[in-house]
């Protein structure tokens, strides 16, 4: 092997029996690699390896001085045509990130700022939009920039556009509750703004008979926001839902999401194991990819590989290999985590574990030294074994892959400027006394002394304040229950046992169940007792 400072040359390398890193393929586009019959299929830190049909063909000592002009220490094999082909097949688990965003919204930051100052409230966005529909002359530009500037100063996750016969509509859904924020729309305004949407994100304008799918993105004076675009046609028009993919939105570490210190420890206890399988279950919209994530950031560094596949990829994470489902190039969950597994993972997050066949092949990687991640349908923690079931996964399989079984909802925090303290009666603190006693011991709690109870500000028939735009919450916050696998569990869920029996003896083993949690967070002047009862049903004992 001829050796110098920054390329090893060696002989031939069969990599259909090598570890295919899509790091490595990233370095070097496909058009390129395909022309010059090459490909860079590792890469770690400054090192990496090339395969190539002909070392010395001038393509290839072009593709070779690049990347050492970039200060890649380069291994070069000779490999075979079939061998090439292997490689360069992994490049359909690339994302083509934002192939779909071809236009940007920009807002500069003087405008940022003075936007920020005038559209504090959905009522002051509603204003300014209603005074640009009745301007002489309609700026297309300004409706977008007040629309989404305004979406994005109210947290707003989800922006509605709605058709109508006489009044179209603008909502907001903030905190999971879709808000009106201006209604009348005049018929060619709703037009010329469905047209620049369009417009911005690739679709075709002079169609409104199908549904189609889109992005782009708003430069928010140099931080970059995603908008994933959903157009339908409705009775009387079209009708479009934007999703904001705002990444401040998953920068949250575990210690920032507000869960009690005891769940806390339990799931950096289980996230840190060197193998199984945590599973996340919920409804659409309950923070479960949030939850995930903040696991995955939490685990990755340079010396392990963390590798997802998803539907889709919404948020970019840095230290992670991230691949997008796509099943009209037959890359599914199954086949896609089947492929991902010959990549030398040691963790693996599996967006959503859907059919058998996903099913098995992660389970089969948490029994065989890797950590998965994933999300199933299931109403509670408990429940996630009943459904693996269903799925028709063998129970002496699960008992042993499964380490960790979430369920989480989200709650809505009381607006901390409108709240009123609720004096708390001797009836009560007999009711939480009595509460307390249904709790694990390691369960951390108020004092029954220092408890404060707020309800939301009422004046006649409004509540709430401006801040909050009268609805009394601002922000929310998970409440969550965690079901662990030990011998006594896995024991009954090999026994096929039903999911009442595994909750009943997940809660004599400790586990404090959602509902519990959600009044915890009542007791801490979080939130509010009708909040939990609407996402995790009727309360008893208060």
């Amino acid at each position: 092997m001829k050796t110098s400072a920054t390329t090893q040359t060696g002989d031939y390398l069969d990599l259909t029996h090598a570890p295919i890193e899509l790091d490595g393929l990233k370095l070097v586009d496909q058009a390129r690699a395909e022309e010059a019959g090459a490909v860079v299929f590792e890469h770690k830190g400054h090192k990496a390896a090339l395969g190539a049909l002909h070392p010395d063909d001038p393509k290839v000592k072009a593709l070779i001085d690049e990347l050492k002009a970039k200060g890649f220490e380069l291994r070069i094999f000779v490999v075979s045509k079939e061998s090439l082909e292997y490689a360069l097949s992994f490049y359909q688990f690339i994302p083509k990130r934002g192939e779909d965003i071809v236009s940007k919204v920009g807002i500069g930051a003087e405008e940022v700022s003075r936007l920020k100052k005038e559209l504090v409230t959905v009522a002051k966005v509603g204003e300014a939009l209603t005074a640009e529909f009745s301007a002489n002359q309609i700026a297309t530009k300004k409706i977008m920039e007040i629309l989404l500037a305004g979406a994005l100063n109210n947290r707003a996750s989800d922006i509605h556009l709605e058709s109508g016969e006489e009044n179209s509509k603008l909502r907001y859904r903030i905190d999971g509750v879709l808000q009106i924020v201006v209604e009348g729309i005049p018929e060619k305004v709703y037009h010329l703004v469905v047209s620049r949407i369009k417009l911005l994100s690739n679709l075709r304008i002079n169609i409104s008979s199908e549904k189609q799918d889109g992005r782009f993105t708003i430069d928010l004076d140099g931080v970059n926001i995603e908008m994933r675009v959903s157009v339908v046609p409705a009775e009387f028009g079209e009708a479009i839902v934007m999703r904001i993919l705002d990444p401040s939105a998953i920068r949250l570490s575990l210690t920032d999401m507000g869960i009690r210190p005891d769940d806390l420890e339990i799931m950096k206890e289980e996230i840190n194991a060197p193998n199984g399988m945590i599973l996340n279950t919920g409804p659409t919209g309950s923070g479960k990819t949030t939850t995930l994530y903040a696991f995955l950031r939490t685990i990755a560094d340079s010396e392990t590989k963390v590798i997802t596949i998803e539907d889709p990829i919404e948020y970019h994470l840095d230290m992670i290999e991230q691949t997008q489902v796509n099943p009209a190039r037959g890359y599914t969950f199954a086949s896609g985590l089947s492929a991902l597994m010959r990549q030398d993972p040691d963790a693996i997050l599996v967006g959503e574990i859907r059919d058998k066949e996903t099913a098995d092949i992660a389970i089969q990687a948490a029994l065989t030294g890797h950590l998965v991640f994933s999300t199933i349908h299931a109403n509670s923690a408990a429940g996630a074994v009943p459904r693996l079931l269903a799925l028709g996964v063998k129970a002496n399989s699960i008992g042993p892959a499964l380490n960790l079984a979430i369920a989480q909802r989200l709650v809505r925090r009381i607006c901390k400027e409108c709240r009123v303290a609720v004096e708390s009666s001797d009836d009560f603190k007999t009711k939480v006394e009595a509460f307390y006693k249904t709790l694990p011991e390691r369960a951390v709690r108020p004092k029954v002394e220092e408890i404060k109870i707020f309800n939301i500000k009422q004046d006649g028939d409004k509540k709430g304040c401006e801040k909050c735009n009268f609805s009394g919450y601002k922000g929310r916050v998970g409440i969550f229950e965690l079901l662990r696998v030990d011998k006594e569990m896995e024991k009954l869920i090999t026994e096929t046992t039903g999911e009442a029996t595994i909750e009943e003896s997940a809660i004599k083993a400790g586990m404090v169940t959602m509902m519990q949690d959600g009044v915890l967070r009542v007791l801490s002047g979080e939130t509010t007792f009708e909040e939990v009862e609407a996402v995790a049903g009727k309360i008893e004992g208060f």
